[in-house]
């Protein structure tokens, strides 16, 4: 990748770091547009055709197709997210919406979750188009808005609504190509593709109290205290731990040392493992390795002097595959306890677990293309404990992977920490390294 190319990168995320498009849940919020803007500036080049689409005023999708020229070929899209989630400049070594490249990193919110890769799919596409590139399969450059709230303006709608504009057998989005710093008897680094992801299982609950004043709680019935014993109760509760099928290869494949290696296979040894991994790690191993109950909203009462007649709970569910519904809801009311009978089930999200094949003839060529770029590099499939994008494409059909290349420097431990974390940043190597593993994948697996 040229220089220009890496330095077109880096003042394109810098740009869309600034536009600031923080999405905060509320339809309102996210501001993609400025993001779309941007891209379309950008990619107005020869050869470019450029479509947007909206659920919702201010929140664009961009979609950029580069049509093969056998339509028995396969279909790619590189999907990046534009939006960010919300950023308390408290606590920052530096201005969060500022973009700032310092010592050879780009710092801000979202540059790497995912605006880096939005980025680099970006430059790639458009140096694939100053180069006449007519491929045999279609290339498809997406940018969409609201994945950090479901996807329902975004990934989720153009899936439901444009699917003749995204129609894809493979997608490549967020997130993976980082170096594992977990032990490993083999040499070389260790990236993670990620081929599968938790599902998301958010509850809103409601808590009934009777109101009162405050100057007498003596056996008041007080809505927010009912729910805080919930909230301690969930964030206490410990669930079983199920050793899955891409858990168990991935520990395969890590060649861990044998010690490590039959605690991660040991329901009875594993936990005790953690203690001794750093937190991003140890975090990680656990949220595998379980479905995972975090208590992260609660909000209730009126006012100071009169005693709460209702409270809500808002707890993040994330399941593993194979895990029902109807089990994981067992779970929440083991975790609440004789509590269960006075809680409303407000609301209840409904996306499992999905996952595709470890091995198809685009991982074959992303191994390839990594290893020329990091001969030292192996890929490792694995399983993100979060959501992305992928999951809506999946559920079509589309095989679906996260990943990247991001800097050796850049550990598994140091990336963790930065999502939606503080002082997020990147480096200038990272976008480098991304946006040549774009261009030569493209080339590569669409001929």
């Amino acid at each position: 990748m040229s220089d220009l190319a890496t330095g077109e990168a880096t003042e394109l995320l810098q740009q869309l770091i600034r536009n600031g498009c923080v999405n905060d849940g509320t339809p309102e919020s996210g501001h993609e547009d400025r993001q779309v803007a941007v891209l379309c500036s950008y990619l107005d080049v020869p050869g470019a055709e450029l479509e947007t689409f909206s659920k919702r005023p201010g929140r664009a999708n961009l979609v950029l197709r580069i049509e093969g020229r056998d339509r028995a070929a396969p279909t790619l899209v590189l999907m990046g997210h534009t939006d960010v989630v919300p950023a308390n400049a408290e606590g920052w070594r530096r201005d969060p919406f500022g973009g700032e490249l310092v010592d050879g990193e780009v710092w801000g919110r979202g540059a790497v979750d995912m605006l880096n890769l939005t980025a680099t799919m970006a430059v790639a596409t458009k140096q694939l188009l100053r180069g006449g590139f007519r491929p045999r399969g279609t290339l498809v450059y997406l940018a969409v808005a609201d994945e950090e709230n479901e996807g329902i303006h975004g990934a989720r709608f153009m899936t439901d609504e444009h699917w003749d504009r995204v129609r894809a057998d493979y997608v490549i989005s967020e997130n993976g190509g980082v170096r594992s710093d977990l032990p490993s008897t083999s040499d070389g680094l260790k990236l993670h593709l990620t081929v599968a992801e938790k599902g998301t299982q958010w509850v809103k609950l409601r808590v009934r109290g009777t109101p009162g004043h405050g100057s007498a709680p003596y056996r008041s019935d007080n809505a927010v205290t009912k729910a805080a014993r919930i909230v301690a109760r969930v964030a206490a509760y410990e669930p079983p731990i199920a050793l899955h099928d891409i858990w168990r290869r991935y520990v395969t494949a890590m060649a861990f040392p044998a010690e490590l290696e039959r605690a991660f296979t040991d329901p009875e040894r594993l936990d005790a493992s953690l203690a001794s991994m750093p937190a991003g790690l140890a975090k990680l191993v656990h949220a595998s390795t379980r479905n995972t109950l975090s208590p992260n909203v609660l909000r209730g009462g009126t006012k100071v002097n009169v005693i709460a007649d209702e409270a809500i709970v808002e707890i993040d569910i994330r399941t593993l595959p194979d895990a029902s519904r109807d089990a994981v809801r067992s779970l929440l009311q083991d975790a609440v306890g004789d509590l269960w009978t006075g809680v409303e089930l407000l609301h209840e999200s409904d996306n499992v677990s999905t996952a595709s094949p470890s091995q198809t003839p685009l991982t074959d060529v992303l191994d390839r293309v990594t290893r020329s770029l990091l001969p030292e590099a192996r890929l490792v499939p694995a399983m993100t404990v979060g959501a992305t994008d992928n999951r809506f494409f999946r559920r079509k059909g589309a095989v679906a992977y996260g990943y990247g290349l991001m800097s050796p420097t850049l550990t598994m431990s140091q990336f963790r920490s930065m999502f939606h974390g503080r002082d997020e940043r990147v480096h200038v190597e990272s976008l480098r390294l991304s946006a040549e593993l774009w261009e030569r994948t493209a080339r590569e697996f669409l001929g």
